[in-house]
């Protein structure tokens, strides 16, 4: 049975949390754990509802901290399903709530797969872009996508 496909847009989840002295170290740095927990709820909910059934986290690629994350930050993530083989990009920014202040602290993409009541991979719906913008980020999901199955045949074949 095919599925419908669904538009990007429709997976857009906002995460935001002020950042407390519990989940920083003691220069006031929240812990990158933290954010990267953050970040997996975010793309995790995305995928859920793009999916519209539960997820499991498979892989996340790469996340560099460009910018300390402070207790007291408004630390925002959003997340959008980015690819069918359910990659969600996150985007996380930090905002000082005082001053306004804004950084764009990190982005992350997460690889999920869905799971139907049994937990087995269930199929899920096709991303349907709407605008020359998300076809080249779909175009930019599937190279990833293809980066990372050349990596898992080259560590398989070792």
């Amino acid at each position: 049975m095919t599925l419908p496909s669904k538009p990007i847009g429709a997976s857009r989840v906002t995460l935001s949390q002020l950042m407390h002295p519990d989940q920083a170290n003691l220069l006031g740095n929240v812990h990158g754990g933290w954010i990267m927990k953050l970040a997996d709820e975010a793309g995790a909910l995305a995928c859920m509802r793009h999916a519209q059934c539960k997820v499991v986290t498979v892989a996340i690629d790469s996340m560099t901290f460009r910018e300390p994350i402070k207790i007291g930050d408004l630390v925002t993530f959003n997340a959008v399903v980015t690819c069918t083989s359910m990659e969600a990009e996150v985007n996380v920014h930090a905002e000082n709530p005082v001053t306004s202040e804004r950084s764009h602290t990190n982005t992350a993409y997460l690889v999920y797969v869905a799971l139907d009541d049994e937990g087995k991979p269930t199929e899920i719906p096709q991303l349907m872009a709407e605008s020359a913008e998300e076809t080249h980020t779909l175009t930019q999901a599937k190279e990833r996508q293809g980066r990372r199955l050349k990596e898992k045949r080259i560590r398989e074949s070792q």
